[in-house]
């Protein structure tokens, strides 16, 4: 098995570990439970549990310390509270970062089922009372198939920046972005890395399904650390794309605007298009921003005009005489 490989399997184990577990679990306990910890010697079991925890954190999981007694507060143990770690309704979460960046690909590809149950005959074995129904918080709902998720879940784990063509949304040509990769996260069931953007200076994410081009490193592992107090819950929230609020009404031209089609309804087929021919479509678009959206709409040329609102009409319109102007010049 290769280190990577090692480390995901561990820190998966943890999780389990810390997750069915119905009180805190002390430190020697966990040592006395995971092969990788029990093998090592004293200091190489400090080096490696401190790490692991901190990875853990990094990636938004909710690892919590407390007294194992109540009642005397002389020995530690670790737990993941389950009300924590559910993943809430809301999109993007970091909870959502956590446990399907960690588990989508780990426990599909690294044979874990049979390490699981292990790890809960283990814990059973120790007298330690645990909860088999609270694996169900770590088994992944959706497939990471985006050819760009193994090379910046690796990224991620191992500190590197990349760099990468991107592709945004109504835009045809892709431009280079270099990342410091935090997390891979999932929203509105597609998948984003999040991290600070190099160029700009600030953190961006970025939708797996439009990187166009390898993912490539551009330094060292461990090249760069995640901000201190960094709350990915919160910063995911706030990178997260915004849910359209708003629909268009935009005439298509028979067989073009395949993009828009895809997220829109048709209201009305074989209508008179602005030319005076017929065949053309009226769909119902949802969208979030008009300017944004009025851009999107430029890239199809005329095979769309857009009807209404009356503002997005006018943000098309301003576009075009902007483009007109400075053709003109």
């Amino acid at each position: 098995m290769s280190v990577t490989a090692a480390k995901s399997e561990r820190l998966l184990n943890l999780v389990i570990l810390l997750l069915v577990a119905r009180n805190y679990t002390t430190k020697e306990q966990i040592r006395s439970l995971m092969e990788p910890y029990r093998a090592s010697s004293d200091e190489a079991f400090d080096r490696m549990f401190e790490r692991d925890k901190d990875d853990l954190r990094a990636l938004g999981i909710p690892l919590e310390t407390g007294y194992v007694d109540k009642f005397f507060e002389d020995e530690q143990g670790y737990r993941i509270k389950r009300d924590a770690f559910e993943l809430p309704s809301i999109d993007f979460t970091a909870d959502e970062v956590a446990v399907l960046g960690l588990a989508a690909r780990v426990w599909r590809h690294a044979g874990l089922a049979a390490a699981t149950s292990d790890a809960l005959v283990k814990l059973k074995a120790a007298g330690l009372s645990f909860d088999r129904e609270q694996l169900d918080q770590v088994q992944p709902t959706l497939a990471a198939e985006e050819p760009a998720f193994e090379a910046m879940w690796q990224a991620t784990v191992h500190r590197t920046p990349v760099e990468f063509d991107y592709s945004r949304a109504g835009q045809r040509d892709a431009s280079t972005r270099h990342l410091q990769p935090w997390g891979v996260v999932t929203a509105q069931g597609r998948w984003y890395v999040a991290g600070l953007d190099t160029d700009r200076g600030e953190p961006r994410m970025f939708r797996l399904s439009r990187i166009s081009s390898e993912v490539v490193t551009t330094g060292p592992a461990g090249a760069f650390t995640v901000p201190e107090g960094t709350d990915l819950r919160a910063l995911s929230q706030t990178l997260a794309p915004r849910r359209p609020d708003r629909s268009a009404v935009v005439l298509a031209r028979p067989g073009a605007a395949n993009g828009l089609r895809r997220r829109a309804s048709v209201t009305d087929r074989d209508v008179t298009g602005p030319d005076g021919s017929t065949g053309w479509d009226r769909l119902e678009v949802p969208y979030v921003s008009e300017s944004d959206f009025a851009g999107e709409l430029l890239g199809y040329a005329d095979a769309v005009v857009a009807e209404s609102p009356v503002e997005l009409r006018a943000s098309v319109r301003d576009r075009l005489a902007d483009v007109v102007s400075g053709a003109a010049r």
